[in-house]
Parts: C-alpha cells; structure tokens; sequence
C-alpha cells in the first residue's frame, strides 16, 4: 500500500476556512486532518470536516445522473446515462432560451466557496443564455452592505490579532461552533488577562465561557452599540484626533448618539442599565490604547432582522471612536473577504451578456418568485450548490413552486435533498476530495488552493464539467468553456498571487498591513470611516445608523407572542452535514430551546413535542426547557432537511420572505411565533426519542 497526503481547502460556509490534508491509500482517502503548516489552521478542523471521508464515501451519494419517475416531491427516480440526461435537458431548455431566456433561472449559493466550482463556467453558461441574474442574499448581503457603506467594503483588522486584543466583544456569534480558530485567539487573549463579552440573544456555548454575556432581544443591537456611543461622548471617552483625521459626519454622529442613553436602550434591548455603561466604560477605558486595544468580532446572525443593515452600521462605527483602529488588536471584523483581489470578471465572463440586462431575481424570495404568473414566468431553474427547498425562507411557498408541473428543475448535487425530491433531473456532483478549486476566504487573510485527493467516486462530476457538457449540447459557443479547472484557478488571482507557492504550500498570505487603518485610508470614496452615507442618503435612506424596529417586534402581536431565532445546531453547516449519520446522531432531531417560564406558562415538559406555528404555517418538534433562552424569546435550532423532520417540515416553514433595510436580504430572525404541546403526542415527553438524542442534555 503507498500513502501520500494531498492539500486541499475546506469548501464550506465558514470564516475559517481551513488546510486541509487528505491521506490517500491506493486512490482512496483515508483520513482528512488539519494542516499543521497553516498558522491559521492550526492542525486543527472542525468536527464537521474532520469526518470529510464519511460525506464522500457515504453510502446515499448520488453516483449517476437521475430522471424523475414519479410526482414531484416523492423522490422517485429511474438513473439514466449522462448523455440521456444532458440530451433531454438541452432539449428543454434550447427553446426556452430561444424565446425567453429569463425564463430560465440560476439558483446557487455556498454550497461551496470555491471560486471555480461556484461561479465560473456556471456564470458564463448563463450569461452566454442571457438567463435571469441571481440576487445571491441569502446569507451575509445586509451586514455586506452596512459594511461597504461604513468602512468601504467587507474588511477589517486581522483574525490572528485577536490574541492580542485586552477587550473582546463576540457580538451575534457563537464562535465555538462557528469560528473555531477565533476562538482559539480569543481563548489565547483571555488566559494573558483579556475580558470577553458575548452579546447574544441566546446564552451559546460562546456566551458559558465569557466573562460576562448580554442577552439583547432579537434585532435590537443598533440600539446597543448607540447607547455605547452615546456614554463615549458624555464621558468624553474620545479619541478626538482619529475622529478628526479619519471619520467623516461626526457631528451628525455625535448627536445621534446622544438620542440614545443606556435607559432608552435597555429598555428596548431588554436588558440592564448597568450592562450598557459597564460595557461602555471598559470600551472606551481602551481608547488610545491605554487599557490594551478593543477589538469587536462580528458575525452574520445578527443581520438577519429588518434593521440589520443600520446595526451591522451601528457596529462598525465603534472603533472609530476610540481609535482602535490605530492597534494591530483592535478594531472589528465581520468579513475580510473584500481584501481579496479575485478578478470575478475573468472567472465569470459577464462580457457574454453582449450588452443583453436580464432582470434580477432575490434568491431569498423565491417562494413568492416561482410562483409569479407574470411575464416572462420562471419555466426552469437549475439549482447547484443550494438546497433551497429547505434553507429558503417561507418553505410552503417554496415546496409550491418547486412542485409546479410545468417548472423544469435541474438538481447538481451530492445527496438527495429535500430539492432534489423535487427535481426533473438529478445529475451528481464531485466532492471537494475530487476536483480543483481556489479559495478567498471571509475570517483569515491567505488565499487557499484545492487540490483533487482522489478520483470523481463513481459517475460524478465537477460542476464545471457539467455546465461545459450542457454548453456543448446547447451548441454554445467553445471558447467560451475552454478553460479548464487549473487555468481557472490561475485565472482567478492572477499575477497579485503566487500560484507556484499555492501549488507548493496549498496556501498564500495576502499582503496586508498589520494594522490597516491605523491612519485611515479606508475604501470609501473619502478615504475615511463614513459615520454618514452620502450614497444612502442619495436613496433616499437615512445617511446615519439608526435603530430600526423588528418587522415582527416582540410584543406587537397577541396571537405570536415569542420572538423565534434559528441559529445552527451545532454540528451541522446550514443544511449541509445534516445526512451525515455520526453528526446527525449527535444533535439526534429538530429542537426548539424554550425558557422555563415561557414553557411552563404554555404547559410544556422538557422533552415535550411541541407544535410552533404563526399566521405562514407550523411544524412540529422536540422541547428543551433551558436557559439558554431569554424570556420570550425561542431557538429552533436548524437547519435540518424537512424530509427529516417529525411531520416533513422545518423551522423555515414560520420564516418570512420579508427583506432588511439595506442589501434585500432575508429576516430569518425577524420572525414572531407561538408554541404549544402536541395534541397528537400529548406533550409526553415518553414521545418516540432516537437514543442519540441524549446529546440534547449537554445544550
């Protein structure tokens, strides 16, 4: 037997985005482990992606192409040959992008982050048909937004210096679970005498090992960091010469701020007084340095309400104030992917648009999308690396319209999942082990290449290769599609990376400036912090961060009283992982988090099921009675596929397709709901339970 070891990239949705190292034993992998040469990496993966091998070689892979052979939704199918599949699908689409070309539809995500198996070839098959575009917004584009309009794109201080840091605010982010190697940093600053706060609604696992945790209603975080404004200027906790050289609107600012005292934003926050001014007084005793830097990690979680756009605003605006900026541990991140010099053009090619302006279409409001009877009406969708049955908001309105008759569905994809039941054709996908790829990342600041560990495991192939089969079929034209996977991931940094270092270390460090605002130059178009958006205001927007009040505000319906977030369970990656058998036994079945007071005002046992449901729909699932939930507010902790729930269904089945202030992006934690024992299970807690559901005890 002769082992080597190949390095690769985590492929998933996760600011780590880690080395990886895959054993290979006579072509097949063995063992998928952290590459120890990567600082950042560390050696050290995740539960997730060290079980790498189980999702590439689990027994339900789908291994060759699949044609419907029973109503949509069922899950019926007959394998067909790749050339049978790829005829009859070029066949239907061809005279659709002969009439109507925006009657066909992409739909994808990050099913992947790699830049080749995502939007490369894929990009350019549609631009060549002049399909409708993409608002691809599911996830990040309202704190992307808030972001680029504060600081001038998604960046911020460096991830490694967080070690380095003597304040730490973990704001909206359960790190443990989600940023493994922050956490680490945070833990290194922590043992050399740093202070962590979590600032969350739910207590996380993040939140036990802080010192301290501030457990803000949904959507309310604008008000919290105003209020810290707010107490900086009274106290004169001021760093006035980076304000003066580097910030732009501050006057306008500085009287916003003063509209906030801690009172007005405890009460809407829902939480102390005293909470808001400590918090304020150990942020600002770090101006100019003199406590040790302040540094504030972000995460996405807390974009998801109506305001989230002015909160992400709200945020980024603090260190500014205390001129954190000026240390290599302080500052704020929430993305360092806008440092990354990826030429989307070359990849993409949307010069084969040909001057054609197909319309847009918000992925998150894709329910409502398909089933649209306007002109041009959706007559295809071709999904790939997204399971939006399952992750779309409003899923009753997503099953409707993927269960359409006359919509023709094409599924890329490794397993069947809750969209793939509903697709025409199911063609089967590489895996990360199987195909090459390049990485930007959005936590650390090196450039990652994949490498293929292994061949395509039965019938499989890249994504690439099957939008450039589809292309050939459609008689799109060749030079179109003729690069191949390597000279695409040469193509995607070109010169501004080293290619030869990426094919020797699997990795390369950007190059960065420890300390990249120290003296402003931020990528606005003033070079400064912009506390006041011109280009805001010029929509008609307001120019400051503000506090905007959830769509679904607690306390603002009789019928739906608990606000309802949906946070991920800890060992799966949105819906990926979720067919996983060790991970999904781990985490056993869908969980509601419910505190005591509220269960017991509603008559719900620990162990329960329970029905949740508002005026869009309902589903069923199992209760834990725990603290980790505030008062009035409830975790359905997902995202599990619906075919795996108790009655079919998750917790997006309440989720609205409601969109944010800045960035059209979706409001999934904007979302007010009731919850009751099951009449069906009597709210027997003695309810059927999967013996690997013990790990619910450990929440």
């Amino acid at each position: 037997m002769q082992a080597i070891q190949v390095r690769g990239a985590c492929p998933h949705d996760c600011p780590d985005t880690c080395a990886l190292l895959t054993t290979v034993v006579d072509g097949v992998a063995t063992k998928v482990q952290g590459n120890p040469d990567h600082a950042h990496t560390g050696g050290v993966l995740c539960t997730k992606v060290s079980r790498y091998t189980e999702r590439s070689y689990h027994p339900d892979r789908l291994l060759q192409p699949l044609r419907r052979s029973g109503p949509k939704g069922a899950g019926q199918f007959t394998p067909v040959s790749w050339d049978e599949a790829l005829d009859e699908i070029a066949a239907r689409l061809a005279p659709i992008a002969a009439r109507e070309p925006e009657a066909i539809l992409p739909y994808s995500y990050a099913g992947t982050m790699g830049l080749v198996q995502g939007e490369s070839i894929a990009a350019r098959f549609f631009h060549t048909l002049g399909a409708s575009l993409l608002d691809r917004t599911i996830c990040a584009s309202a704190g992307a937004e808030g972001l680029t309009q504060t600081l001038g794109s998604k960046v911020g201080m460096k991830v490694e210096f967080f070690a380095e840091s003597k304040l730490i605010l973990i704001w909206g982010s359960n790190a443990i679970a989600s940023s493994l190697h922050f956490w680490r940093y945070a833990q290194q600053a922590k043992r050399d005498g740093a202070r962590l706060v979590c600032i969350d609604p739910r207590r996380t696992e993040t939140a036990d090992k802080c010192h301290e945790h501030i457990a803000l209603r949904p959507g309310t975080d604008a008000a919290l960091a105003l209020a810290l404004m707010h107490e900086l200027v009274v106290h004169d906790w001021l760093d006035h010469d980076y304000l003066r050289a580097h910030t732009l609107g501050w006057e306008a600012m500085r009287a916003r701020a003063l509209e906030w005292p801690p009172a007005r934003a405890a009460e809407v926050c829902g939480i102390a007084v005293e909470q808001i001014e400590r918090l304020a007084r150990d942020y600002g005793a770090c101006r100019h340095g003199h406590g040790g830097p302040a540094a504030i990690r972000l995460n996405y979680g807390m974009q998801r309400a109506r305001g989230g756009g002015n909160a992400t605003r709200a945020v980024a605006s603090l260190p500014a104030l205390i001129g954190a900026w000026r240390h290599r541990g302080g500052g704020m991140l929430l993305s360092s992917s806008g440092q990354f010099p990826v030429d989307r053009a070359a990849l993409q090619r949307p010069d084969l648009l040909a001057g054609r302006r197909p319309r847009t279409i918000n992925m998150s409001t894709i329910g409502d999308a398909l089933l649209d009877e306007g002109a041009p009406k959706i007559e295809a969708v071709i999904v790939y690396n997204s399971n939006p049955v399952a992750v779309a908001p409003e899923s009753a309105k997503v099953v409707r319209g993927f269960a359409r008759e006359d919509l023709f569905t094409v599924v890329l994809e490794h397993f069947q999942t809750d969209t793939a039941d509903y697709a025409d054709f199911i063609l089967p996908a590489t895996t990360q082990l199987e195909h090459w790829d390049i990485h930007g990342t959005y936590g650390h600041t090196d450039v990652m290449l994949n490498r293929p560990a292994i061949a395509p495991l039965g019938q499989a192939r890249p994504n690439t290769q099957i939008f450039r089969d589809l292309a050939r079929r459609m008689g799109l034209p060749d030079a179109s599609f003729a690069d191949d996977d390597e000279a695409l991931c040469r193509m995607a940094f070109g010169a501004r990376v080293d290619f030869g270092r990426l094919l020797r270390d699997g990795f390369a460090p950007l190059a960065i400036d420890d300390a990249p605002f120290a003296h402003g130059g931020f990528p606005t178009p003033s070079g400064r912090c912009e506390f006041f958006s011109a280009r805001l205001a010029a929509q008609g927007l307001d120019g400051l961060p503000q506090h905007l009040p959830n769509h679904e505000a607690i306390g603002s319906s009789a019928l739906y009283p608990l606000a309802m977030i949906s946070p991920p369970a800890r060992n799966f990656l949105n819906s990926s992982f979720v067919n996983v058998t060790s991970l999904r036994a781990i985490e056993g079945e869908q969980l509601l988090e419910i505190h005591p007071d509220d269960a017991a005002a509603r008559g719900i046992a620990d162990g329960g099921i329970v029905r949740v449901f508002n005026a869009r729909g309902a589903y069923r699932c199992r209760a834990v009675v725990s603290t980790r939930a505030r008062i009035g507010v409830v975790h359905g902790l997902g995202i599990w596929w619906r075919k795996l729930g108790l009655d079919g269904r998750n917790v997006n089945e309440l989720t609205s397709q409601a969109l944010t202030d800045m960035g059209r992006a979706p409001t999934f934690y904007d979302c007010l709901v009731e919850v009751s024992p099951d009449v069906g299970a009597g709210g027997d807690s003695s309810a059927t339970m999967p013996s690997s559901g013990s790990g619910r005890l450990n929440r």
